[in-house]
């Protein structure tokens, strides 16, 4: 298993950039594999949208409304995307989260207006969100599953009945899943914390609050019995911890 989790990065990611081709993304400095666009998912985001809202509580109270659209529009515009309409909703749940669709939509949770301390830490939020646009996370993800699957078919074809074929076939949606699906999404969710910093930056608003806004959710996260230090073996996201330091190193690097 852990020879073939080795074999099995270099293969997809080398294999899928000769098949489809890497774009560039000078926002994240690196190439992409895009087989899909940021378009092609709007409609999918639209319904996800409406779905979301027709299933979902939604606050109607106007202040915090007011307030998200307000800091959501000055982070949106800094971030180079106000050429598109954005919609955005406050959602009476308790648990701290924020979420943003293909398409222009941003969710809110009241849980999370609760735990920022002021502006500067929801634009943190809102940017982070923003930077998964800007970085086209979306696309990214949706490009790497489509190649994965149709990568690991074409070696489990080759392969046949030897050995290296029945690893493939008992075992090849978890190396992908562990060797390169979930490691990079782990690796978007820092770029899109670095984004986010900028754009913030780019606001008006203060860069290093970011870092007290992960501050409070590792402390929120281990009174709930959580390990923000843990092992991200299995987790899409980060742990708070390496959040925290990777944007420490990153807002000294830029003089924040």
């Amino acid at each position: 298993m852990a020879i073939l989790r080795r074999l099995t990065l270099p293969l997809l990611l080398a294999a899928a950039c000769m098949v489809s081709g890497c774009a560039y993304n000078a926002d994240l400095g690196r190439d992409q594999l895009l087989i899909v666009n940021d378009d092609s998912l709007a409609r999918d985001g639209e319904k996800a949208w409406a779905d979301t809202l027709r299933q979902s509580y939604v606050s109607k109270e106007p202040r915090k409304n007011a307030r998200v659209q307000a800091v959501g529009q000055r982070v949106i515009a800094a971030a180079g995307l106000a050429n598109r309409p954005w919609d955005y909703a406050v959602f009476l749940d308790e648990a701290p989260n924020a979420f943003v669709l293909p398409g222009g939509h941003v969710g809110v949770t009241v849980g999370l207006l609760a735990l920022v301390q002021n502006d500067d830490q929801l634009a943190a939020v809102i940017g982070h969100e923003a930077g998964h646009v800007v970085a086209h996370h979306a696309a990214e993800r949706v490009s790497q599953q489509t190649t994965s699957r149709i990568l690991l078919g074409i070696a489990g074809a080759a392969a046949g009945s030897t050995d290296l074929g029945k690893l493939l076939k008992d075992h090849g949606d978890d190396a992908a899943k562990y060797g390169v699906l979930l490691p990079f999404s782990r690796k978007q969710e820092l770029e899109a914390d670095k984004l986010g910093v900028d754009f913030m930056a780019r606001a008006g608003y203060r860069p290093r609050e970011a870092v007290t806004l992960w501050k409070s959710m590792q402390a929120l996260d281990e009174a709930q019995g959580g390990k923000s230090g843990g092992d991200e073996l299995g987790s899409t996201h980060p742990s708070d911890a390496v959040r925290i330091s990777e944007l420490e190193r990153y807002l000294a690097s830029r003089g924040w």
